[in-house]
């Protein structure tokens, strides 16, 4: 798929219907996924691309290169980066460390799951991943519990023979790490280069010359379970070699710092063109860190650059020049005096870290680099490049909504900052216009005030004004980490649902203020643990640590939906706390089988009573997987552990309740989404054709579930609805009709100049229209009808299983039928099915395929578009074998725009004549071509009726005028018209 097609996997699991905790409702606990299987998420974007940690490309095929992001998969273009398509789609991990593509076949390609980076914000994998089709699918190898794997080598003449570097657990000691080798594509490995448990392998190459000759770098590192630090210091790093392919190894690199001179990760490149000359980019203290060369294929090395901008950076060396290398780190950088003198060529000033070069053998002027914000491309030996504004694998860490129509979704990106982006386009979909950043930083929270729209907080803490773009810090102190509080990169902060005026930030201790910033209170003492402790997992890399050093912070905050006094904190280190007096005194009330650095990723307050909260818990720092997510209905006297039904392999990152189901919960977890019908004793997916990635943070607004993804991008599910009705449809005997949300009467699109080309990378709006879901238990034996009536019961639209879509004649159109959205039949099949009313009254018929001149690409309608109907009540009734079933449906219309309802009904009769009289001259002119008759003068005035028609309407709905749909009282020259031209209709044809 391109960047603006969406996957297509839906959830295939099947589950037995039994219960649901319902108020006058049967419990359910496993709920069937027929009854809500047809649900699909649409991605709104942003297209500003997410970290890449490893690129490549094929030197016979200069335009194809593959990218794998971090959390964000792996991605193909063929058209160097014009626009990339999306290979992981389904069950693949996309948190992406290595790739690599076998030389002598560029179609066997392997990838590396789990990030090759030790840092606080990362995903671990599940192993290895082969594709013998360019990409087109993939399977699954091996080395699953390696979590990192580092870097991959092929033999340039054996496509069966490769090397993988694993670097093994970021958060504890496992047998699992070093180097792998494999001589059968994959399907078996020997362990070659291991030193122990605590010891990782981050690199191995291969030497072109002669691929027996093989190096790797061994890393011994951990990362703590606190705010970002990275251990060494342990014995077992440094670089290593194979002479025999891979059998035996023997450490190499005199010259190269020692672990006592503070060594931390190597980086190692050998010189195409000259195979003896060996780079390592060091990074380690001010006195080791640095560019060491090597000229006698790694035996020795000698420094020959302390420069502090690159060290410890990927290295790649020019192909056909072994004094030119390019370092990948804080910018890109070129040497061409063999790593003595650096000159930054490409970066910016706070951001666009480089990660990863590949530089085409065959043609040294193309280059892919892998950067924070995506990957890009220059075939002109860097004078100019591809765009990361293509690519949705934003790595967001939290998501919120404002009350706005449409509304808000805001985020933090790693790396780029933040966002705030509409979940609705004017334009027929979302697009660069409709997101823009907000004063956030890469990483926190975003609060938008709920009493001034145009008032956005982040954690740092900034006030931004929309209107002004002004940015303001307003924070307790000028620099969040130096002063007298502590926090966290992440900190909380999030304004009271109960009262709006006030804003909570979270550190050791919770502050809140009521003014917008210009003060604040504390309002709880240090809430982190006294001694949180050195978890055992950091063996032996923590020995010196001293653990009074490292305090934790309040992580999350769960104000009462009910009471301005109740508020829950979640701690980093383990801790659950509930204040019942505003913050004058708190109450210890965590589990008992919670344990120090235990994070609280989140806790959320019941909707329904104040006694009811929810917690997510990751261990993932103390090399736990497992997801935790604890519940109470005491007010925290005791919980209990929710997790049935959930993977033991993705720590939990986020819960949340249905404002307005109660016992519907939704969680997100490191792999997928996941919701649970009976208040969590059971879960089942959410996913359906989402990929599987990190699923940091998720909020339910009104009927849709907003999703931040750790690495492929945001996500919107429409109306869910259904969820909350599942037990009504689960007692349904033979078919079950939702009752449908409120349905919006907005334009499906305002964009009437030049269409934005399918190339264009562009978010997908909802639905245009009214979602009705209903279920058919078993297959129809007869036609199924779905009619709408209006308040007085007269039939508005009437569709049929038996309804065959209008053809397309592609040889009478001048545009390709890539623009036309695709046909939407009513389905007679059993299972859950979707269908889209477009709040429209039939189309008159046309001679000529009109369209819109603002077309979306696979989402326009061919012909001209019913009038709208009004704002008002509906009713939607579903017949399937002679057996019918009502509901009832709202219309409303756009709450941003006052229309006169006299004025809409003057126009609708408007509209409605006209549609009759088009549908009466059309007819006409086809009774007189099968006569064989030529009616000028009729053809004429069908065409005058036409026009009119998309004058009324503003145009979008086809022909000639190119104006903004609308929904508006008539002048008194359209009304004057439509009854001119009803009097020549009449004349015409008679009365």
């Amino acid at each position: 798929m391109k960047t603006h097609v969406h996957a297509k996997r839906i959830c295939a699991a099947s589950f037995l219907a039994l219960a649901l905790v319902l108020p006058a409702l049967p419990a359910l606990a496993q709920v069937n996924s027929n009854l809500y299987g047809a649900m699909k998420w649409r991605m709104i974007g942003p297209f500003r691309g997410g970290r890449v940690g490893a690129v490549v490309g094929i030197p016979s095929q200069p335009n194809v290169f593959y990218m794998g992001a971090d959390n964000g998969g792996i991605w193909k273009t063929t058209d160097a980066g014009s626009t990339w398509e999306a290979l992981f789609n389904a069950d693949e991990d996309n948190s992406i460390g290595s790739l690599a593509i076998a030389p002598s076949d560029p179609n066997v390609i392997y990838a590396g799951s789990g990030e090759a980076s030790q840092r606080p914000d990362l995903s671990t994998g599940d192993g290895l991943y082969k594709s013998t089709d360019a990409g087109k699918t993939w399977q699954h190898l091996g080395l699953r519990d390696g979590q990192q794997l580092a870097s991959i080598v092929v033999d340039p003449h054996n496509p069966n023979r490769l090397f993988v570097a694993v670097l093994g657990h970021p958060y504890g000691p496992n047998a699992q790490r070093g180097v792998f080798r494999s001589i059968d594509g994959g399907r078996t490995f020997q362990k070659v280069l291991y030193k122990d448990e605590n010891t990782g392998a981050a690199e191995v190459a291969i030497d072109p010359s002669n691929p027996k000759v093989v190096y790797a770098v061994l890393w011994a590192s951990r990362v703590s379970p606190w705010l970002w630090q990275i251990h060494h210091g342990v014995a077992g790093s440094g670089v290593f070699k194979s002479t025999d392919g891979g059998t035996s190894w023997h450490q190499i690199g005199r010259g190269l710092p020692t672990v006592a001179q503070g060594l931390g990760r190597i980086r190692l490149a050998v010189a195409p063109s000259r195979s003896q000359r060996i780079y390592a980019s060091v990074d380690g203290t001010s006195t080791s860190r640095g560019m060491y060369l090597s000229e006698d294929a790694g035996q020795s090395f000698h420094r020959v650059s302390n420069d502090p901008r690159n060290a410890g950076g990927f290295v790649t060396v020019a192909p056909d020049n072994s004094d030119e290398i390019y370092v990948s780190l804080t910018a890109w950088y070129r040497s061409t005096d063999a790593g003595k003198t650096f000159t930054a060529v490409r970066g910016a000033p706070g951001g666009n870290d480089y990660h990863h070069t590949w530089i085409n053998p065959d043609n040294p002027d193309i280059i892919a680099v892998g950067v924070d914000q995506g990957a890009t491309i220059s075939v002109n030996g860097g004078k100019t490049w591809s765009s990361w504004y293509n690519q949705p694998t934003a790595q967001s860490y939290h998501v919120i909504t404002d009350n706005q129509f449409p509304y808000r979704v805001y985020s933090s990106q790693q790396d780029s900052g933040s966002i705030g982006i509409t979940s609705r386009g004017n334009d027929g979909q979302i697009t660069y216009r409709d997101w823009h950043p907000v004063g956030g930083e890469e990483y926190g929270y975003i609060a938008p005030d709920p009493l001034h729209p145009d008032i956005i907080y982040s954690s740092r803490v900034v006030r931004y004004d929309w209107k002004t773009g002004e940015s303001q810090v307003v924070g307790p102190q000028v620099n969040l980490f130096k002063g007298k509080y502590r926090f966290n990169r992440t900190a909380p902060l999030l304004f009271s649902p109960v009262d709006p005026h006030v804003l909570y930030l979270g550190s050791n201790v919770l502050l809140k203020t009521a003014d917008g910033g210009h003060s604040w209170q504390t309002i709880s003492a240090d809430l982190s643990r006294p001694n949180p402790g050195i978890p055992a997992n950091l063996k032996p890399f923590a020995a010196h640590e001293n653990p009074l050093d490292h305090r934790g912070v309040i992580y999350s905050i769960g104000p009462s939906f009910k009471s301005a006094d109740t508020i829950w904190a979640g701690t980093d280190d383990g801790l659950i706390w509930i204040t019942r007096d505003g913050g004058k005194h708190w109450n210890d009330v965590t589990p008992r089988s919670m344990t120090s650095w235990s994070k609280v990723t989140q806790i959320v307050a019941s909707h329904f009573d104040d006694q009811t909260a929810y917690a997510s818990v990751s261990r993932f720092r103390l090399d736990d997987l497992k997801p935790y997510i604890y519940r109470t209905h005491d007010g925290g006297k005791t919980w209990k552990l929710i997790v049935d039904g959930l993977p033991e392999n993705a720590s939990a990152n986020v819960v949340r309740e249905d404002p307005e189901q109660k016992g519907l919960l939704i969680a997100g977890t490191e792999r997928a989404v996941w919701f649970s019908a009976d208040d969590g004793d059971h879960w089942q997916s959410l996913q359906f054709n989402l990929p599987q990635t990190s699923m940091r943070d998720l909020v339910i607004h009104d009927d849709d579930v907003v999703l931040g993804t750790h690495g492929r991008a945001l996500w919107i599910l429409d109306d869910i609805t259904p969820l909350r009705q599942l037990a009504a449809a689960a007692s349904a005997d033979h078919a079950f009709l939702y009752k449908p949300a409120v349905a919006w009467q907005i334009p499906r699109n305002t964009y009437s100049d030049t269409q934005l080309e399918p190339e264009f990378s562009a978010g997908q709006n909802p639905p245009s229209g009214a979602i009705i879901d209903y279920v058919l238990k078993l297959a129809a034996t007869g036609p199924v009808t779905l009619d709408i009536l209006d308040a007085n019961g007269k039939l508005v639209r009437h569709y049929a299983s038996t309804d065959k879509p209008a053809p397309v004649n592609p040889d009478r159109l001048n545009f390709p039928t890539y623009w036309l959205h695709p046909p939407q039949v009513l389905s007679a099949q059993s299972g859950m099915h979707r269908f889209v009313w477009n709040l429209h009254y039939p189309s008159p018929p046309a001679l000529e395929p009109y369209v819109p001149m603002g077309v979306i690409f696979h989402d326009t309608p061919l012909g001209l578009t019913g009038p709208p109907v009004l704002p008002g009540q509906y009713t939607v009734k579903l017949t399937v074998d002679g057996q019918s079933w009502t509901q009832p449906l709202t219309v409303r219309m756009d709450p941003r725009v006052d229309k006169p309802m006299a004025g809409l009904s003057q126009q609708l009769t408007l509209g409605m004549q006209l549609s009759q009289d088009i549908n009466r001259t059309y007819i006409a002119l086809q009774q007189a071509k099968t006569k064989g008759e030529k009616r000028p003068d009729l053809l004429k005035l069908n065409y005058e009726l036409i026009t009119q028609y998309n004058s009324l309407y503003g145009g979008a709905y086809g022909g000639g005028v190119d104006n903004p749909s609308t929904m508006a009282t008539p002048t008194t020259q359209q009304v004057a018209a439509v009854a001119d031209l009803k009097r020549q209709v009449d004349a015409m044809l008679g009365d």
